[in-house]
């Protein structure tokens, strides 16, 4: 009795304060608003939400610069070290201005279902008083917070491609690819993933959304917009630019293990900004992308290891990171639908599989995928994008998915068949995009500019021939 006498007391003194309220405040006690203005928006935003999104967007930076650059930087040989560090590190500064510039715009504003318009064009109506959606009804987070975390994304995608032709590249040829890439590809690509009107929009206007969202696809932190667009595109560009030289007849080594595995411990860390801050929201659901991003990486680089031990006797230190990339990729779709037990399961299946296509299909085909980009990235991002159909089930611990075209959102009734496809006409769609059109942006360049160095040029090592400097002066 008691504790209904003091709840009657609270509701007394909430009635007695909401009278000096405004109006939108008073009706946000009372339950959701639909469409709230920017002025209601303004009254959603939770200082706690903005803190974990800033400090996602500097994880994710980081696994562009230094992570990447490390991990990729101690694959190659010594004379060419200073070259890829080079290569990622100005495809971030490249790619950070186009996205202010017109990138954020062509994908995360309304236009048709497959990139969006100019209307925010070099950040135009853009500003420390606008909001962005995010997953929630009635959630809101600055709009500069979820620009500043896209174009982390936006940054690492191109970077990922470098991989896939390492050492044998010329560098104003790859700025130029990388500008277009992100243009025709990445841009779009990102648009119809992740484009929506948002929770409280949606349901007015369905239509306001990129085609694969409109599908139904599930990609929670870029397994399609980062993982397979960026596998694809170095497979393409392996194939065009072709084999380095003295390729199966030379010693081609990683001249750094070492550095390979600061750099991908260093991924590791900074994925969880990735994946846990696609959340949009520090609550349940980012702890769930979270642990799911540990536990997968940690079941992918012990599964790479046991594969590695079956097949050669022997685990190495390569497998074990490259396994644990394996599982990042792989849980990156998932992150925010699977359950943790099945994210486990996730990355002991995906290690097997990479491995097959980085030791033995390559090797059969004869392509030089010199880092693994598609046969870690692509691979490992095609298998997660399928089974999060699969992993994303209630039936097998996931989290379902919320129906948006209602408001406010409430949980649809979850098909793993259905969704399954659905995740499979997502991939081809990123696979075909992605394909056709990096294929023709290398080729083109290549006939008009040149992607190769000379031969004298690349047994010198481009440390010294496009740049003048060594990695190391001993």
């Amino acid at each position: 009795m008691k504790s209904k006498m003091k709840l009657g007391s609270l509701g007394a003194a909430s009635l007695s304060l909401l009278a000096g309220l405004p109006a939108w405040a008073q009706d946000a006690a009372a339950g959701p608003i639909k469409a709230p203005t920017v002025e209601q928006m303004a009254t959603m935003v939770n200082k706690g939400d903005t803190t974990w999104m800033l400090i996602s967007s500097a994880l994710v930076l980081m696994m562009s610069i230094p992570a990447l650059g490390l991990f990729y930087g101690g694959l190659v040989r010594t004379k060419n070290m200073l070259s890829v560090l080079m290569q990622v590190f100005m495809i971030v500064s490249l790619v950070a201005i186009l996205w202010v510039a017109y990138g954020y715009s062509m994908a995360f504003t309304g236009g048709s279902p497959y990139f969006g318009g100019l209307s925010k064009a070099f950040l135009a109506n853009v500003n420390a008083g606008t909001f962005a959606a995010t997953f929630s009804n009635n959630v809101y987070i600055p709009e500069y917070a979820f620009v500043i975390f896209q174009m982390t994304f936006a940054c690492i995608t191109p970077g990922l491609i470098v991989g896939a032709f390492a050492e044998r590249i010329r560098f104003w040829p790859l700025m130029l690819f990388a500008g277009l890439w992100v243009t025709l590809v990445y841009f779009p690509v990102a648009h119809m993933v992740w484009y929506w009107a948002g929770p409280d929009f949606l349901p007015d206007n369905t239509a306001d959304a990129g085609l694969l969202w409109g599908m139904g696809a599930l990609d929670f932190a870029g397994g399609t917009v980062v993982h397979i667009n960026a596998g694809i595109a170095g497979l393409m560009g392996a194939l065009v630019v072709g084999k380095r030289v003295g390729f199966g007849k030379e010693n081609m080594a990683p001249h750094s293990l070492t550095m390979t595995m600061v750099g991908a411990s260093m991924l590791w860390v900074g994925w969880f900004g990735f994946n846990a801050g696609s959340n949009l929201e520090a609550n349940g659901l980012a702890a769930l992308a979270f642990i799911n991003t540990f536990v997968a990486t940690a079941a992918a680089a012990l599964s790479w290891s046991i594969v590695e031990q079956l097949h050669h006797g022997r685990p190495s230190l390569l497998g074990a990171v490259s396994g644990a990339v394996a599982g990042l990729v792989a849980v990156t779709p998932a992150s925010g639908f699977a359950g943790p037990m099945g994210s486990i399961v996730l990355g002991l299946a995906v290690s097997p599989l990479c491995y097959l296509f980085v030791s033995v299909v390559k090797k059969r085909l004869g392509y030089d995928d010199s880092l693994d980009v598609f046969g870690v990235h692509g691979i490992g991002g095609i298998f997660g994008a399928i089974m999060t159909g699969v992993l994303a089930a209630p039936a097998l611990g996931g989290q379902g998915f919320l129906d948006y075209t209602v408001f406010p959102a409430a949980a649809g009734t979850y098909d793993m068949g259905a969704q399954v496809i659905t995740q499979i006409k997502a991939v081809l769609v990123t696979v075909l995009w992605s394909g056709i059109l990096s294929a023709v942006l290398f080729k083109g360049i290549d006939l008009v500019f040149g992607l190769r160095p000379s031969t004298d040029d690349e047994r010198q090592g481009l440390d010294q021939t496009s740049h003048g400097e060594s990695a190391y002066n001993m």
